[in-house]
């Protein structure tokens, strides 16, 4: 993890491309990019910051899926294609399917409910960009913990850390028992609750998931938990010097405005090397 995000790859990496250079490491490459969710460009920018030839978007709405050709067969389509696959699926474990039938590398770019391990490599980078260091800062994870792919990946690498993890969230949408389990077990304290106010002094970083409506089998149990939580100025007030991911369209607008504290948009800078990586 450390020679990952060191001075010599996603540092140099990420030097490059604030100074508006071209890179070549992927020169001559197609990456083909199979979303049967919605996504942002980000791969799409970061292969072409690093010199792709090609990046081939594969509309599902206008493919063989819509015929009923099965993942398997549309991954050993596009795999004849491409150099690599990128993968977002709205079924769990569908990466790990894609793998098993795929002749290249296949990124796991959102599994459904289940993982979303790219993300947080640029999550744990990002926090070391924004802090200095991810050891010993107190990490509070927000919002939808069950279905929030996002921060199941997180947890798993900051495993690899010596940190303190609060899980906050609604009863019903509480971190799955299994990515707490794996924690405790790699010897992380975790704390759950369903309190912002009470972890909120000691927090380093603010890691916000929004309430996933898509997620729900019925508009009414949705209705009764899409607003747990407002983070606002005053709110923010309580921990001075921490910052906030992910904050986009889940916290009041004028947190989005404060650079200080709201490091979403640096972050995506930073994915053009982290993602790359």
């Amino acid at each position: 993890m450390y020679d990952l995000f060191s001075e010599s790859l996603a540092h140099e990496m990420r030097l490059q491309v604030e100074r508006s250079e071209a890179l070549d490491i992927l020169k001559g490459r197609v990456l083909c990019n199979p979303f049967y969710e919605p996504s942002s460009a980000s791969f799409d920018a970061a292969m072409k910051r690093c010199g792709a030839g090609e990046v081939i978007h594969v509309n599902i709405n206008t493919s063989s899926v819509q015929k009923g050709e099965t993942l398997a067969d549309t991954i050993r389509t596009v795999g004849c294609y491409a150099d690599a696959i990128v993968l977002r699926h709205p079924d769990v474990g569908s990466a790990q399917l894609a793998a098993k039938f795929s002749p290249v590398p296949v990124l796991n770019a959102g599994d459904g409910v289940g993982e979303h391990p790219t993300q947080a490599l640029l999550d744990v980078y990002t926090i070391r960009s924004e802090l200095g260091t991810v050891n010993g800062r107190t990490i509070t994870l927000l919002g939808d913990l069950k279905n929030g792919r996002t921060v199941h990946s997180l947890v798993t690498l900051l495993c690899y850390y010596s940190v303190q993890l609060n899980f906050v969230a609604p009863a019903s949408l509480s971190m799955p028992a299994s990515v707490v389990s794996a924690a405790r077990k790699a010897g992380i304290s975790v704390r759950q609750l369903e309190s912002l106010e009470e972890v909120l002094p000691e927090t380093d970083v603010l890691y916000i998931t929004r309430i996933q409506k898509e997620r729900f089998t019925n508009e009414p149990e949705w209705e009764k938990v899409k607003n747990p939580y407002r983070v606002d100025r005053a709110l923010l007030s309580q921990a001075e010097g921490m910052i906030v991911l992910r904050p986009r369209n889940k916290i009041d607008p004028e947190i989005g405005f404060d650079s200080r504290r709201a490091v979403n948009f640096r972050q995506m800078r930073y994915g053009l090397s982290s993602v790359s990586v």
